[in-house]
């Protein structure tokens, strides 16, 4: 052979050579994990260049279209913990990131959607001060010593029991109907950086569950392998961008994470009275109608 034609075939496969790290994105279990580990490495750096993005990207922060120059993938954040969920069924990823920085902590929940090799769909409930009951120190404390580990294949719900399991949850908020609720015990549930349980084998999940509060727009994204699901929904109608993590055993609720963004200004009603973004009483101003929004 010549060395011109040996020169040639290097050059080749030199031109032919996938890129590293992008040509592992796919819709498969490990094609995804590529991707979400492309992610958490983009959000550390500030960095989106280094995620294969799709010509025609969809980016999104708290249920609206943005400018992904101007988002918070731009901020390079220390990631003190981040779980992921899974689901090659939709080629889809959720992502729980938690930033403790003293200067702007964060809770960030983002989905992944991957079209063939490319990530399509960045979006993410950003959630900081200011949100309900926000708490990234508490939700550090809680999130990393639950166990959402590898369920083994024969003890697993299936996609419909996890998201009717979810469905049955974000529906008791309208009618109150919690006997309809797979309730699991223990069952914890950390809400924005409030945590609801004692540690105790009583802990339970139905706490605090307010009526007449139709959460919609849901969409969910399955990860079967640990028994989890999430979903990205409205609470209430014209509400509050929102995400519930959930963690099921056996068909039961074991954990219940929120993750619930408030628009400045924007007053919660819980129950009869109007509060602010961390619970406490907040007076409406005058001539300013309540909004349907409750917790």
């Amino acid at each position: 052979m010549s060395r011109i034609v040996c020169k040639w075939i290097v050059l080749s496969a030199v031109l032919l050579a996938p890129a590293p790290g992008f040509a592992q994105v796919a819709c498969t279990r490990d094609g995804l994990q590529a991707a979400t580990n492309l992610y958490v490495e983009a959000q550390s750096k500030g960095d989106p260049s280094v995620m294969p993005l799709a010509n025609g990207l969809a980016y999104i922060e708290n249920m609206q279209v943005v400018d992904i120059k101007s988002g918070v993938i731009q901020k390079p954040l220390k990631i003190d913990f981040h779980r992921t969920l899974i689901d090659p069924a939709t080629c889809q990823t959720f992502t729980e990131a938690i930033v403790t920085e003293e200067n702007h902590p964060y809770v960030i929940g983002t989905r992944l959607r991957i079209n063939h090799d490319k990530i399509a769909e960045i979006e993410s409930l950003v959630t900081q001060k200011g949100d309900w009951l926000f708490n990234a120190d508490n939700y550090f404390k809680w999130s990393p010593t639950e166990d959402w580990g590898v369920i083994p294949p024969d003890q697993r719900d299936s996609r419909d029991t996890l998201v009717a399991a979810a469905n049955a949850y974000l529906d008791a908020f309208l009618e109150k109907k919690l006997d309809l609720v797979p309730w699991g015990y223990p069952c914890e549930r950390t809400e924005g950086g409030i945590r609801t349980g004692k540690g105790v084998p009583e802990d339970t999940c139905a706490v605090g569950v307010p009526s007449g509060v139709n959460i919609v727009a849901r969409r969910f994204i399955v990860d079967e392998t640990t028994g989890a699901v999430v979903a990205f929904c409205t609470f209430g109608v014209g509400g509050l961008p929102d995400t519930h993590l959930f963690r099921i055993e056996k068909g039961k609720l074991r954990f219940v994470h929120t993750l619930t963004h408030v628009p400045p200004g924007r007053q919660i009603r819980v129950g009869g009275r109007m509060v602010g973004p961390n619970g406490a009483p907040n007076n409406p101003t005058p001539n300013s109608p309540a909004p349907n929004t409750q917790k």
